[in-house]
């Protein structure tokens, strides 16, 4: 037998033993009792059917079989259950009790009439084999109640007015719908928030009450909509904003000055500072209610989010006090959060005899000139190590990679020119930012690469954000080996030379837009979609047509005595999710992008701005900068430059990626955390805009890129731990496009990966070819 039967012997085999154990899930049950393997309820309009299965409770529903073998597993002793030191891994077993089905068969009936099913009927049937049972609920809704007449009672008369000019745009109830509990409840939220978004803080919901008369012919229905005024009064009081008081304090008191700063601003804010670290105008700058306003419920949720947003608070507290019976004063509680913070990253990568890590650093300040600005200085250091290099540890450091980063971010946009700080939407920022790269790889590249930024980021709507940076300054110096220089001009890379041995500067601005960003976290129905677009060198392309600029020996135009670049570059990020329940959700992505190098450097785009294929957050079956561009196959290059090359040859201008990711949860505490799991399929890859000696078969043509697409599957684990997601990925390769015809399915070659791996080896030494890709990090892939 050889090793693919083998193989499929021994998952077989696997298959069956977890088979045996889900068939064996009740021997540790007692004589009377009976496990729920099936639940089912009939007879209900499909667009009910989903809710109506809600009100079955969870411990009647059948177990999933993994978790109840897990548990069984965990928790027999010979022969029953554990009734001391139980084992919380898993799921316990959900046992039949007739007392609990009789419930549920009530909340189902109260559902459907709570949808107008007045008359309905609900009935349960019980069916034991064994000790297994399968519980049916049959219902009988009969003809729904409809809405004859609707009345509306609204004492005060101010809101009456203001209820029917919004019943005369979009009336939710009105005569001929059928009738229905939630339309009534969500009336209920409408006025509620229509009172305390006109200035009526005392409102409450109990102001409101419906009365029913379902005592007609026909399955018709009468309501009645009252709304009351507070008892003794005619109509309900509408407040005004007197004053703010803004008190910034340690929660610990020790902490706290003797003595608190004190301060009154325009408006009458009246601001207190025991800490004596904070200036009253960028706190007061995102205080909504304003001194004379109508009270408004909406500009306090406001003011709450723009606190919280800045980053500097860890509680942020309103409450109200009224001087009168019409006036409220604002009272206004801050606790800062500690000034300092610290934060440690990493992750690892191996596959195909190369293994490494990342580690990074981000020191924080969150309060840096009083005004809560924001300094974030990042550290981060990686290193690749090739087993196939001779020597002790530090010998075999194939590249290594050293980043630092200085941000300051003030919460407000410092324009020359003045911006009116709104703030609705969400919190402006301008962004101060300095990066300095090292890279250096073994024997073949070093790389030094130092850029300056300044952007804006704001919002048009809650969803809908901007980001320019008006100003982007760049330099790079890359250097190539002098023995590898000299081996690439040997080997006709006379061109890959040039462009890469040699110092740049960039003069540009970039803008971004991004819609649903705030949503990324939620388990819901959206689309996300980000923009980017980088234009680089057209200021002083427009200038060297004006001032006479030197140029180098390749006829490129120099500034400060290095070429400038010249590039556009666009990139969009596409998703859709869809929310099933549960924790189950689909994520659905499409990631194309474009580079066009131009003018003063037409030849290449550089290393920096270029696209790569592959790595844990893009198609995870390979490692970042080892797929494409399209078929090129890095046996074309010659044995001695192979090995120099990895990672600097797998380029490209031009982009197209895209996910498929199903998430689900799997337990719900495994040491603290909530273990989620997820399915994946990858595909896609990248391409030189037009051929390039570098990267023969690499170039984009519209007759062949659909046969170039590479596609990788896989599955992974993802630890939530609230704060942060500890994952691990594996994908594995099924379509790889750097071979031809039917070999690029090479998903037909892991069975017999030993031969395949040789005659790999022999063409492409010393890169070696690896099926399964393993990714392990911080945070999810998109």
């Amino acid at each position: 037998m050889d090793k693919r039967n083998n193989l499929f012997a021994y998952a077989s085999i696997m298959l069956l033993l977890i088979l045996s154990a889900s068939c064996r899930s009740t021997r540790l049950l007692s004589e009377d009792q009976a496990l729920i393997t099936k639940t089912e309820i009939t007879g209900i309009d499909p667009q009910f059917q989903e809710q109506a299965e809600g009100y079955i409770p969870p411990d009647m529903r059948p177990n999933s079989r993994i978790n109840l073998f897990v548990y069984n597993l965990a928790n027999a002793k010979k022969g029953r259950y554990r009734t001391q030191n139980i084992r919380n891994v898993g799921e316990a077993p959900h046992l039949l009790d007739s007392a609990v089905v009789d419930y549920a068969a009530q909340q189902i009936h109260r559902y459907l009439m709570s949808k107008g099913y007045f008359n309905a009927k609900v009935d349960s049937r019980i069916i034991r084999k064994g000790k297994r049972a399968h519980v049916f609920f049959n219902a009988e809704p009969g003809a729904p109640f409809l809405l004859r007449n609707v009345a509306v009672d609204i004492a005060d008369p101010q809101l009456a007015g203001w209820y029917a000019e919004r019943q005369r745009s979009d009336p939710a109830i009105r005569p001929g719908v059928r009738y229905d509990a939630d339309s009534l409840v969500a009336e209920r939220e409408l006025i509620y928030h229509l009172m305390r978004q006109r200035g009526y803080y005392d409102y409450l919901r109990q102001y409101m009450r419906v009365d029913v008369d379902t005592g007609l012919n026909n399955n018709q229905a009468d309501i009645r909509l009252i709304v009351d005024n507070p008892e003794g009064q005619e109509a309900h009081t509408r407040h005004t904003i007197d004053s703010s008081f803004v008190v910034v304090r340690h929660d610990r008191q020790a902490l706290n000055l003797p003595t608190p700063e004190k301060k009154l601003l325009p408006g009458g804010i009246h601001f207190e500072d025991a800490t004596g670290r904070f200036k009253p105008d960028p706190i007061a700058r995102y205080l909504f209610h304003k001194q004379g306003d109508i009270y408004n419920v909406t500009m306090e949720n406001l003011t709450y989010d723009r606190l919280y947003e800045l980053n500097g608070f860890r509680s942020v507290k309103v409450t109200y006090t009224k001087p009168d019976s019409a006036r409220l004063n604002m009272h206004y509680e801050l606790i800062p959060r500690p000034y300092m913070g610290n934060q440690i990253e990493g992750e690892y990568m191996f596959n195909a005899g190369m293994s490494g890590f990342n580690i990074g650093n981000t020191f924080t300040h969150r309060n840096l000139f009083g005004g809560l600005e924001q300094l974030e200085v990042k550290l981060r250091y990686g290193v690749l190590f090739d087993s196939r290099l001779s020597g002790n540890l530090f010998s075999r450091v194939f590249n290594n990679d050293f980043q630092v980063g200085v941000n300051i971010t003030v919460p407000r946009l410092i324009t020359p020119f003045a911006v009116s700080p709104t703030g609705r939407n969400g919190l402006s920022r301008t962004v101060f930012s300095s990066n300095l790269q090292s890279f250096d790889q073994h024997r073949t590249y070093s790389n030094r690469y130092f850029s300056n930024t300044i952007s804006y980021h704001w919002y048009d709507t809650r969803f809908k954000q901007h980001s320019l940076t008006p100003l982007v300054l760049e330099y790079r110096y890359g250097q190539l080996n002098a023995d590898f220089a000299q081996r690439l001009i040997d080997q006709g890379f006379l061109l890959y030379v040039r462009s890469n041995n040699r110092a740049y500067f960039g003069l540009g601005s970039q803008y971004a837009y991004t819609v649903n960003a705030p949503r990324l976290t939620q388990l819901a129905d959206f689309m996300y979609f980000r923009g980017a677009l980088d234009l680089s060198g057209n200021l002083l392309g427009l200038a060297s047509q004006v001032i006479n600029f030197k140029q180098n020996e390749d006829g490129e135009k120099e500034f400060l005595g290095v070429p400038y670049l010249q590039y556009a570059k666009l990139e969009t990020d596409i998703r859709l999710y869809r929310y099933f329940g549960g924790n189950r959700q689909l994520v659905i992505r499409l990631n194309p992008g474009i580079a066009v190098p131009y003018g003063n450097n037409s030849s290449l785009l550089i290393f920096e701005k270029s696209f790569y294929g592959g790595g844990m957050n893009g198609i995870r079956a390979w490692q970042a900068r080892t797929l494409g561009p399209g078929n090129y196959n890095r046996e074309v290059v010659d044995p001695g430059l192979r090995l120099n090359l990895r990672n600097l040859d797998q380029l490209g201008e031009i982009k197209l990626e895209g996910n498929i990711e199903y998430r689900f949860k799997l337990l719900n505490d495994v040491f603290g955390a909530k273990l989620k799991a997820a399915s994946f399929a990858d595909f896609g890859n990248i391409w030189r805009i037009r051929e390039n000696e570098l990267n023969p078969g690499g170039e984009f043509r519209f007759d062949k890129f659909l046969g170039q697409i590479a596609i990788g599957a896989g599955a992974g684990l993802r630890f939530d731990l609230d704060y942060f997601v500890v994952r691990l990925d594996a994908g594995i390769k099924v379509r790889d496009p750097q071979f031809n015809g039917a070999k690029q399915w090479v998903i037909s070659e892991l069975f017999n990966s030993r031969e395949f791996k040789e005659q790999y080896r022999v063409t492409n030494a010393p890169d070696r070819y690896n099926f399964i890709q393993y990714n392990f990090g911080i945070g999810m892939p998109f």
